[in-house]
């Protein structure tokens, strides 16, 4: 139980760094989409940088989980038709909904309850996925 308060901590403070920095507004992600400010293309840019330096780190230093396992990274091939696909996708469901994710779950609890028929359409999404994806072309 007390693993789990942690847990629960960090996406309370993931939900208030999305409503105090914007990521969440409707209208900063419509300003992204029109190219009319730089604000959430500052909050993405700024997240890549910190992964491209966090990555860095993990494999210059060989760092462990918290099981005490070196975490290793595997190449794979760059498959340019699935990536497309699956951004084309994923553009999609951002511009039908207002939001990725992450901040769906901030955005109901910021008391937008439409956001239920979003989770439970990402849910069966990937439910979706799971029964088909061995029947997918990989």
């Amino acid at each position: 139980m007390i693993k789990s308060i942690r847990y629960i901590l960090t996406g309370i403070l993931f939900g208030i760094i999305m409503s105090k920095s914007e990521a969440v507004s409707w209208y900063r992600i419509q300003e992204m989409f029109r190219f009319q400010s730089f604000h959430m293309y500052g909050i993405i840019g700024s997240a890549v940088i910190t992964g491209i330096i966090t990555i860095f780190l993990i494999k210059r230093y060989g760092l462990k989980d918290i099981n005490g396992t070196t975490i290793t990274f595997q190449d794979k091939a760059l498959q340019w038709k699935r990536y497309f696909t699956g951004g084309i996708i994923f553009g999609l469901g951002w511009a039908l909904t207002g939001a990725c994710p992450g901040p769906i779950f901030v955005l109901l609890g910021q008391g937008f309850p439409v956001m239920l028929l979003v989770i439970a359409g990402a849910l069966l999404g990937t439910y979706t996925y799971g029964v088909i994806k061995d029947r997918l072309p990989h």
